[in-house]
């Protein structure tokens, strides 16, 4: 249970509407909001029962009557004053919420089960949320405000969510008012209060490095070892506090910091297994707000005491969130808490390990927590979550090359009834997976297959796709092709441009043998990212003899597509799609380090012989996929660079949808804002869709890109001799199936958005 005093997100007045409850109701996560008068006084409560019954009952429906119409009158209650278990026995898994009153009848508390979840400051706890990580500085600034403040900057540069301090009234704290001279102190004591008495800050200092945390958008915590400094503390304002682990027994500071109505993180070190019980209890029957931090408190602790395990066991005695404390050396137990499920990490933070005072030589130096730090942000995104297992994007690039598909043994005839005997199994992995064969036995084939063909879906009658020609007004498309395919698939439609997309296998063919005659098409040529011997074209890469290749690599493409252009009469400047480089292997690059790149890729394209072509750049994700591995990449993703690199070279990029939509997912950019900056400065798009921040190449319509809005934007912004292509994933396998699909459903969008422009306009002219 715990006693909820800031309860705002529960309640409403009366005379607010419905609407404005059920919001409410939907943002605190507990199914209900209470309601009270203008004084305060309780008059009912509205939850999500209440609500169907009143919608199903009701002739006129309006969200916008007061919440009085609709809510219960009728609802159980008790005294704010209560015992705590009179309060908890009315708690169950169907009423998740008491209203506490006072004597007047005024909302003055509410009861709640016990919550995965805590808000500290607007920063959330939960099971769901990264852990919160906390850069103990403790007494490690020695006395010096200045060692503080620099304290405080490292720990926001090593990414921790919080700085905390301690603070000791020594005078009310210590039963010799904490004199370090007393020679009846034991020598421990005697050391321990030496070090205090001269490294404390003042209470004005501590607060101006609170005010320093908040400025530098850090949370700043402290612990309070006794009742005079709470006093102060609650003066100052913080949002929470954290319970050493020598008060987790000491249940008068804690019930004195439970009034507060703050969250607590309690360190359960030195603790015994009784005691640890006691306390449970004891902050569940004053309904606090509680993480219980599993800790060993010796310094260092030696990895045999730690016993993280121990750490499962808080959880299920507490029902709510844990977390470590650690005094060991290093940070790989850290790791091990962070797969355990802790949500609460705490370590020791200072400048300089060799330091006076203990707390020095076991903490952490600014660039191993920010190593730590690394390391649980990387262990928590691969933990991710239960549910059905799905194929990552590199794993397909993979199973494309490395796995097995099922395959024609013979030459087939359309009509044939497929036999095992007709069917083989060979690699790569394009066509139907191998466990598919007892689905293929019996199909009547609907098309001619080749010995050697692969077998796709739409053979079962999976997806089938019926070509045929599309209409996109005046906009000019087309669709991706290899050499191979190229007179096959732009036979099948009505497209007004290919784009060959080239391997560096291709560069050595003679593909004129490609074609018998000049087509009446434009033509769009997608430079190749890799070349023989593994060089994935890098036009920024600070090797010179790396970079020198690229740009000879570059060159030969170019030259290839100049041969090309006279075989597609409806070009006279073809534009090269390509993919420029810029990418990192451990980390995104920071923007100074973004802007030594950019300066290098403009010397780089300027090396280069561009007459009768026109290179543009491809948008990128931000963790782009090459050949099944994942990397970090920095230019090209967000908008303010790509327009800012258009303006200073006078060049056009290659708009990929489905690699931006990614990029403004990471950023948390709005997609719409970056279509209006970036779609000016666009020469062609590639289009697919795109879910999360890794998800890229999806069939249109199963991401998140919002696909009317773009088709509104791109008639807005982008030039009218702007082309496109769908750009899905394996889209021109099976005759070009996924890319056919892509240009239907497209097609029917922009018919949509056509529509309802027609009759806006007719509404208008009507007028």
């Amino acid at each position: 249970m715990i006693i909820e005093k800031s309860f705002g997100k529960l309640v409403v007045f009366k005379e607010d509407s419905l609407l404005n409850a059920l919001n409410k109701i939907n943002s605190n996560k507990s199914r209900v909001v209470f309601v009270v008068s203008e004084n305060g006084a309780l008059e009912g409560a509205l939850t999500d029962g209440d609500f169907r019954r009143w919608i199903t009952s009701s002739l006129d429906v309006n969200l916008d009557v007061p919440v009085s119409r609709v809510m219960n009158s009728r609802i159980q209650w008790a005294n704010v004053d209560a015992p705590a278990r009179h309060i908890q026995a009315m708690l169950n898994s169907r009423v998740v919420a008491v209203p506490l009153v006072d004597a007047h009848m005024r909302l003055a508390a509410v009861a709640l089960h016990v919550l995965r979840e805590m808000d500290l400051d607007g920063r959330m706890l939960s099971e769901h949320a990264p852990a919160f990580l906390i850069a103990e500085i403790g007494n490690n600034h020695n006395g010096s405000l200045e060692r503080a403040l620099a304290l405080v900057d490292a720990a926001v540069e090593a990414g921790a969510d919080c700085a905390k301090f301690q603070m000791r009234d020594l005078k009310s704290l210590y039963r010799n008012a904490g004199n370090s001279n007393d020679d009846s102190s034991d020598l421990g004591d005697q050391y321990t209060l030496d070090l205090l008495s001269r490294f404390q800050l003042t209470d004005e200092e501590l607060f101006t490095a609170f005010d320093h945390c908040r400025q530098k958008g850090i949370l700043p915590l402290c612990t309070p070892w006794d009742h005079a400094s709470l006093r102060k503390l609650e003066s100052y304002g913080l949002p929470a506090y954290k319970i050493a682990s020598a008060d987790f027994t000491n249940f008068d500071l804690i019930d004195a910091i439970a009034a507060t109505g703050k969250p607590m993180i309690c360190s359960t070190g030195m603790s015994s297994e009784k005691e640890i019980n006691e306390g449970v209890r004891h902050l569940q029957a004053i309904g606090a707000q509680f993480v219980l931090l599993h800790c060993n408190s010796t310094y260092p602790a030696p990895f045999k005491d730690v016993n993280l395990s121990y750490m499962q066991h808080l959880r299920e005695l507490s029902e709510g969130l844990v977390g470590y404390s650690g005094h060991e050396r290093g940070i790989h137990v850290v790791m091990a808490a962070i797969a355990l499920g802790a949500k609460v990490i705490e370590k020791h933070f200072t400048l300089d390990k060799s330091l006076e005072g203990n707390d020095h030589k076991i903490s952490l130096l600014p660039h191993e927590f920010s190593e730590m730090v690394t390391g649980v942000r990387q262990i928590e995104e691969a933990l991710g979550h239960f549910g059905d297992r799905t194929v990552s994007q590199g794993e397909m690039i993979n199973r494309e090359t490395l796995a097995k598909s099922l395959t024609a043994a013979q030459d087939i005839p359309a009509g044939s009834c497929i036999t095992e005997e007709m069917i083989t199994v060979r690699s790569p992995g394009h066509g139907l997976q191998p466990n598919r064969k007892m689905d293929l036995i019996g199909v009547v084939l609907r098309r001619d297959k080749k010995a050697g063909d692969y077998f796709y879906p739409s053979d079962l009658g999976e997806g089938q796709v019926i070509v045929r020609n599309y209409d996109f007004g005046e906009r000019s498309w087309g669709i991706p092709v290899r050499y191979h395919d190229l007179q096959q698939m732009s036979s099948l439609s009505n497209p007004t441009l290919l784009e060959i997309h080239l391997s560096y296998k291709d560069m050595a063919l003679d593909f004129r043998k490609y074609f018998s005659e000049a087509l009446d098409l434009e033509l769009v040529v997608h430079a190749p990212e890799l070349f023989a011997g593994d060089h994935t074209l890098d036009l920024c890469s600070p090797d010179s003899d790396y970079l020198d290749r690229s740009i000879r690599e570059l060159q030969r493409v170019i030259v290839l597509t100049r041969e090309l252009t006279p075989f597609f009469k409806r070009t006279s400047k073809p534009c090269i799609v390509v993919n420029v480089g810029g990418f990192s292997k451990n980390r995104h690059l920071n923007a100074d380090e973004c802007s030594v790149m950019y300066s290098r890729l403009i010397v780089s394209l300027s090396k280069l012989d561009c007459d009768g072509v026109e290179v543009i750049p491809q948008t990128m994700p931000p963790f782009p996929w090459h050949f099944g591995g994942q990397q970090f990449h920095n230019l090209f993703v967000d908008a303010e660079s790509i327009v800012d690199f258009c303006k200073k070279s006078g060049m056009r990029v290659c708009l990929d949808l489905s690699h931006s939509k990614l990029a403004c997912n990471h950023l948390k950019y709005s997609f719409a804002r970056f279509l209006e900056q970036v779609l000016p400065y666009s020469a062609h798009l590639h289009i697919a869709d795109a879910a999360g921040v890794d998800g890229e190449g999806l069939q249109i319509g199963d991401g998140d890109i919002d696909w009317k809005e773009f088709w509104i934007l791109f008639g807005h912004h982008a030039h009218a001799s702007v082309t496109f292509i769908p750009e899905i994933w394996q889209g021109h396998k099976n005759d070009g199936a996924g890319a056919w699909r892509a240009l239907e459903r497209l097609e029917s969008i922009a018919k949509a958005v056509k529509a309802n422009r027609d009759a806006v306009a007719g509404m208008i002219l009507i007028r």
